[in-house]
């Protein structure tokens, strides 16, 4: 007889059969009178040219096992136990966790796995493993993963890869027999990474399907997918999971030593991408480190003067930021000794005495009294082979040799050095107190390769990345009002893994409003509009050289943590009044933008856009219906507008707070003039016809329950 256990919440169950110590059901949630059913039908047939016995899929699968995909964990003690032998030894529960011990009681290893379902019906799993074997050989841990099975009606996968300046790019395939693996040896996640691996239902879509996904909270090296093999995994089709790719030698625990992986965080949705974000969304929302104040409209001086610090140039944006509305006035690269350009200085944390004479303290308390926070950049994991620091102590750099490639002419500061580690905290703790720092961006302009510790001579991305970690903990430890940014590169560093840590990411470093939609439409599948900085560039963007005009550029940064990239002082009169129109514009939407349920129609045409948000009770809503190109229909047909409460009435007008939008036609739909009223199952499943707006242009939607 089967002893289950049932995890529900969210609309989520999880159900695992202690006796076989295997996962049963994991996906949408059941009748309890149901689970003798499932239980009674998770065995399959015995198959030809296979096992003697029916084939499972355990909690922890393993080669042992008769599990022929990539095991969930590997390890050896000098060659030897390499093929772990996994006994259940004890079961903990509660309504809505699970802590199972498993033990290999001839390798001297135990091993927990944690689970735990939210109240948003998201699952973290996370697996320690101590080694307990007293005088041998360490244990060498070569993989710890959380496998877990998926349906076999689950046959299309998505994930995502980019580059710099266009992050994010989903791309998604039929789900074939073999391993659809994605490994990351980057030591971030890089502009390529993963990000969110979905594996659904043909065709999922953000407002349909039935799909499982797989996010490892982790800013090192990871790896992460979907395997399927011929003969399944139990009755199951398919295995989605992952954990942290560890290189050789990187784990080796000693007697009493442990390893503790990264958490997965895993969610399922019955309703498209939409529902899954929705949940993932729930759940970074109750992270400890979530801001809890209204996200303050940000001006960041790079584009606006790069490593050019005039004093007095700066203290005239700064004054333009506040006449403006601006309510967080960032400092860029440029501001310590001996950087004049991107060459040279990283690592030397001081105030640059010829720039700033007077140190920053009094731009901080001109800032401050502007009534704006006070940012500055730093770059804190990086140094610059030209710099003090690299002269000084050359044994902090994290590499394989003295010759190791640059890469923006910088290298890497080995974190897991206590000593390096220190003295980033002092500097940074010494410039927060001294200067009145509200906010740092912490910037992460390189990939780490051979990233080896000349203090070990191990390989450290995961020592270097928990130490990372340490001292993001530490500085917010010592200044809990601090805010921090995790930029790198742009968005090659956005995950769970760091913003249980921080107040904002930085989605790209493409401020071009074509590019941020999409970058900022699929980092909100994981990520929630307020963590996501999005910013107005000039009129003509830096990176990509296009022009836009300055309504579609504020509506684009409207949804997300939005700020200015700008300078501001060289606008003419109007584009200050317009802009601040987008600032009053943004404090009276960012209360429904920062706590509602993020929305996104499947397109009419690849060049259309419809996204939104909708408030948690339903009553509000802000839509953004964008044209990124010319298409070969000449029209728009009916729209549906999603996310509104099927039984409530609502009614549907146009704001065009920002200015006029272009139009590609005549004259628009009859509907706009005074707006229209129907149900919200009309305007989700019959929806209204929208203008034909011209290429880089947005309307802005809003529906109000009546």
């Amino acid at each position: 007889m089967s002893e289950l256990v049932h995890l529900t919440s969210g609309g989520v169950s999880v159900v695992i059969d202690t006796t076989a110590a295997r996962l049963l059901h994991w996906g949408a949630a059941l009748d309890h009178a149901d689970l003798d059913a499932l239980a009674g039908s998770s065995t399959g047939s015995v198959t030809f040219s296979s096992f003697d016995a029916p084939r499972t899929f355990p909690l922890l699968a393993v080669e042992a096992d008769g599990w022929s995909g990539a095991p969930a964990l590997a390890w050896h003690r000098g060659g030897l136990h390499s093929a772990p032998l996994l006994r259940p030894v004890g079961w903990e529960a509660t309504a809505t966790s699970l802590r199972a011990e498993f033990s290999d009681a001839e390798a001297g290893v135990a091993v927990v796995l944690d689970l735990a379902l939210d109240a948003g019906g998201v699952l973290t799993a996370q697996l320690s493993v101590t080694s307990t074997l007293e005088g041998a050989e360490p244990l060498d841990l070569l993989a710890a993963r959380i496998l877990l099975p998926v349906p076999a009606h689950a046959t299309e996968v998505l994930d995502h890869t980019g580059r710099w300046t266009g992050e994010r790019h989903p791309q998604r395939g039929a789900l074939r027999h073999g391993a659809h693996l994605r490994q990351v040896r980057r030591g971030r996640g890089g502009h390529d990474a993963p990000y969110l691996t979905a594996v659904g239902t043909d065709g999922f879509g953000f407002r349909s399907g039935e799909l499982w996904t797989a996010h490892v909270a982790w800013s090192g090296d990871l790896e992460v997918g979907v395997e399927r093999l011929p003969e399944g995994a139990g009755v199951h089709g398919s295995v989605l999971g992952g954990g942290e790719l560890l290189l050789p030698g990187e784990i080796r625990l000693g007697a009493g030593e442990t390893y503790v992986s990264p958490q997965v965080f895993l969610a399922y949705g019955g309703s498209g991408l939409d529902s899954v974000s929705a949940r993932l969304h729930s759940t970074v929302r109750s992270f400890v480190a979530h801001p809890t104040t209204p996200r303050p409209l940000v001006l960041n001086t790079w584009e606006a003067v790069y490593f050019d610090h005039d004093p007095a140039k700066i203290i005239e944006l700064a004054e333009a930021a506040a006449s403006v509305g601006v309510e967080r006035f960032v400092l860029d690269d440029g501001w310590f000794r001996g950087r004049p350009d991107d060459r040279s200085g990283l690592g030397d944390w001081f105030i640059d005495d010829a720039k700033w004479p007077d140190g920053l303290r009094p731009l901080a308390d001109h800032v401050h009294g502007l009534g704006m926070q006070f940012g500055l950049w730093f770059e804190p994991e990086m140094v610059n082979p030209v710099s003090d620091l690299a002269s000084e102590r050359p044994d902090w750099v994290l590499q394989a040799s003295s010759d190791s490639p640059t890469w923006r002419h910088q290298k890497v500061l080995d974190l897991s050095n206590p000593d390096a580690a220190a003295y980033l905290f002092a500097r940074i703790d010494a410039l927060v107190t001294d200067v009145g720092i509200d906010f740092i961006k912490w910037d992460h302009n390189r990939d780490l390769h051979a990233a080896v510790s000349p203090r070990t001579g191990r390989a450290s991305v995961h020592a270097q990345t928990s130490a990372l970690y340490a001292l993001l903990d530490a500085l917010r430890e010592r200044h809990p009002a601090l805010e921090i940014e995790s930029c790198a590169s742009g968005g090659a560093r956005v995950d769970l893994g760091v913003l249980q840590r921080t107040q904002r990411v930085w989605a790209s470093d493409s401020n071009d409003p074509i590019e941020r939609q999409r970058i900022q439409r699929w980092t909100g599948t994981l990520v929630p509009p307020e963590l996501v900085g999005s910013h107005v560039g000039p009129p003509i963007a830096e990176t990509t050289h296009r022009a836009a005009s300055l309504p579609f550029r504020m509506t684009t940064a409207l949804f997300g943590h939005a700020g200015i990239e700008w300078d501001i002082t060289r606008c003419a009169s109007a584009e200050r009044e317009m802009l601040s129109q987008w600032t009053a514009l943004y404090r009276e939407l960012r209360p429904l933008l920062h706590s509602g349920v993020t929305v996104r129609s499947d397109e009419v045409d690849d060049e259309t856009l419809l996204h939104g948000v909708v408030a948690p009770d339903g009553s509000r809503a802000v839509f953004a219906w964008v044209r990124l190109g010319a298409s070969v229909d000449g029209f728009t047909p009916r729209t549906r507008i999603p996310g509104l409460v099927a039984g409530e009435r609502y009614r549907l007008c146009v704001r065009e707070d920002l200015g006029s939008v272009s139009r590609h036609q005549v004259s628009d739909p009859a509907w706009l003039d005074s707006g229209v009223e129907a149900t919200g199952a009309f305007f989700e499943s019959v929806g209204v016809p929208l203008p034909l707006l011209a290429p880089g242009a947005a309307l802005l939607l809003e529906a109000v329950r009546l």
